[in-house]
């Protein structure tokens, strides 16, 4: 595997971890994991990539090595501000590369949009947004995070690393039994008890009260000026998720203007675990053609 080291920097208050590969000589490639994920998510990637890069990937607040959020909740609007943050510390001046996997793919595709000048190139693996949401269910989702702020909320905990590489392969079946084992040292964390719990705050199981709303998501999209290469993976859920017409979903992917759109085959949404060479030409002959 290819080594990497972390770098701990304070953004907005809240000190950030930023694991990176490479020499910082070397182009810069900016890696966004997704929700309940963690920076080491793309180690794989990494091992496959041919050319040479400094990569940086973030945990983000309340994931991985990251501090958690001293508010309520955590929000997306926080998320597009600690993107322009980093890029401001890494990247002051000049485009950006963003490589964003689920919920860090609608953050860096939303930010491409606010900050079209701030982004060269995009590669987002399924981060088309959330389901869509109605302006009726907003009064129950209000009251499910009154209801859920009276409590504490907590990860069930795992008796070992090998329990922990069990849940991941559960999860997803295509997921060696060596992946498995690495990935679990940075998911889980041990406890003083010796028993082991996600490495994440347990906040975010929590509803959060604010809807996704779908139609800010694409006015942004419309505005962003990069190309764009949206890549899914065949075996994935998340579309059936997101419980879209056909049209309502092309309308998501119509959003982007100068778009590549590709489907991985044997590869679910975890896409970096399942076929990671594959993925990395794929990323690589667009960023850099």
């Amino acid at each position: 595997m290819k080594p990497s080291r972390s770098a701990f920097h304070t953004l907005r208050g809240l000190r950030h971890h930023v694991r990176e590969w490479g020499d910082p000589a070397s182009p810069r490639l900016f890696l966004l994991h997704g929700w309940m994920d963690v920076s080491a998510s793309f180690q794989f990637l990494v091992d496959s990539l041919l050319r040479e890069w400094h990569v940086l990937a973030p945990d983000w607040r309340g994931f991985g090595l990251s501090e958690w959020t001293h508010e309520e909740g955590y929000w997306f609007p926080d998320y597009y501000a600690d993107l322009e943050a980093l890029l401001d510390h890494y990247q002051p001046s000049g485009p950006a590369l963003l490589v964003g996997h689920s919920m860090g793919g609608v953050i860096a595709s939303i930010y491409a949009g606010i900050r079209p000048d701030r982004v060269a190139r995009l590669v987002s693996m399924e981060g088309l947004g959330l389901a869509r949401h109605a302006p009726d269910q907003a009064p129950k989702r209000y009251a499910q995070w009154l209801d859920q702020l009276k409590d504490t909320p907590e990860f069930r905990p795992y008796r070992s690393y090998d329990e922990v590489a069990a849940r991941l392969r559960k999860t997803n079946p295509r997921l060696s039994g060596e992946k498995a084992a690495f990935l679990a040292r940075h998911w889980a964390k041990p406890l003083d008890s010796g028993e082991l719990v996600l490495l994440s705050d347990p906040r975010h199981k929590n509803f959060n009260p604010y809807l996704f709303r779908i139609d800010e998501a694409i006015a942004c999209w419309r505005r962003i000026t990069a190309p764009v290469l949206l890549v899914s993976g065949k075996l994935s859920e998340i579309p059936a998720r997101m419980k879209d017409t056909p049209e309502q979903f092309a309308e998501r992917k119509g959003a982007f203007r100068d778009r590549r759109e590709v489907e991985l085959e044997d590869a679910g949404h975890m896409m970096h675990h399942d076929q990671p060479e594959k993925l990395a030409r794929l990323i690589e002959d667009f960023l850099t053609g």
